[in-house]
């Protein structure tokens, strides 16, 4: 018989292809078996998912099942705090299944494709400490907003990358999807200079492709950006690739994926807590991929916060 868990279960009907109506009836009879106390809603919408865990967790929810991919975590994570950045419930438990296109965030955490594997993990009472990146930036309406992320927040061409990859097809799965994107976004990019300041260092003005605050390993639809990243560290890996052209990307790109790219001339690797980043063409757009979104540009300061977020895993 399953745990007592209040639990909110959400589910991305759009996410990942592959998730027919078999495997879905086949997972929530999973759930009910694992947990006995049990809602599941599905998502209507951009936006939807952050407001129904806000309010499931204010009716006092313990625990969250995430059932997609990255940018449904993305939205999940998002309702576990309150529009003042407080945590809508001290103590409740995340748990990201995966179920969609990129699935980047669950290679951090060591899953496979398949969330009937993981089911088991939701009547148990162990978890983990996460951290939890919290993102100030300028939306695409040219207003100042705010959200946290669980992965990875960059900035340069990973922006141009997502907002290809998000209007066009993911039927051929993530890893197609995003290193197709990928090669039109290099064609049409150019190098970016920004002023970065990490923590209270001196501020550094860099040509960049990508800087990468990393908290987990994986972006891109399964590039390895951040190697080394942990998510209970207290620490971003800022992660910059100088400015490369498309020739250089067809040619070395596959260091990424496998996370060798590290010793390559010009790439930095650094630790910080708090990243401030601007253009320094105050009148250049530099767009950011937050969790696979691409939510605004620069001006932005990323800021790690830690024991803010339990995670079943």
């Amino acid at each position: 018989m399953g745990n007592t868990f209040r639990t909110l279960v959400v589910l991305n009907p759009k996410a990942g292809a592959a998730f027919g109506p078999r495997r879905r009836t086949a997972l929530e009879a999973a759930i009910r078996r694992a947990v006995r106390d049990v809602e599941f809603v599905e998502t209507a919408g951009p936006g939807d998912a952050t407001r129904r865990v806000r309010e499931a967790l204010r009716a006092g929810a313990e625990q969250v099942v995430s059932v997609g991919g990255d940018g449904t975590h993305h939205e999940v994570v998002n309702g576990f705090f309150e529009e003042d950045g407080r945590p809508v419930r001290e103590g409740a438990v995340l748990a990201p299944l995966p179920g969609g296109t990129g699935g980047d965030f669950r290679k951090t955490l060591g899953y496979g494709r398949n969330p009937l594997e993981l089911v088991a993990l939701l009547g148990d009472r162990a978890t983990r400490p996460c951290d939890v990146g919290h993102l100030s930036y300028i939306d695409h309406e040219g207003r100042p907003a705010a959200r946290w992320f669980l992965n990875i927040a960059s900035f340069g061409l990973g922006g141009l990358v997502d907002d290809l990859v998000n209007r066009s097809s993911k039927k051929l799965g993530g890893f197609i999807s995003f290193a197709a994107a990928t090669v039109r976004a290099m064609a049409r990019f150019r190098p970016q200079i920004v002023r970065l300041q990490l923590n209270d260092r001196a501020e550094v003005v860099r040509t960049i492709s990508v800087v990468a605050c990393a908290n987990g390993r994986w972006f891109g639809g399964g590039m390895q950006i951040a190697p080394d990243a942990a998510l209970d560290d207290g620490l971003f890996d800022v992660v910059t690739l100088p400015g490369q052209t498309l020739a250089d990307y067809l040619l070395r790109g596959h260091r990424v994926y496998a996370g060798t790219h590290v010793t390559m001339p010009g790439v930095t690797v650094e630790r910080a807590r708090r990243v401030v980043a601007e253009p320094f063409d105050p009148d250049e757009p530099v767009l950011l991929d937050v969790d696979g979104e691409a939510p605004g540009r620069l001006p932005a300061t990323f800021e790690l916060r830690t024991g803010l977020l339990r995670l079943k895993a």
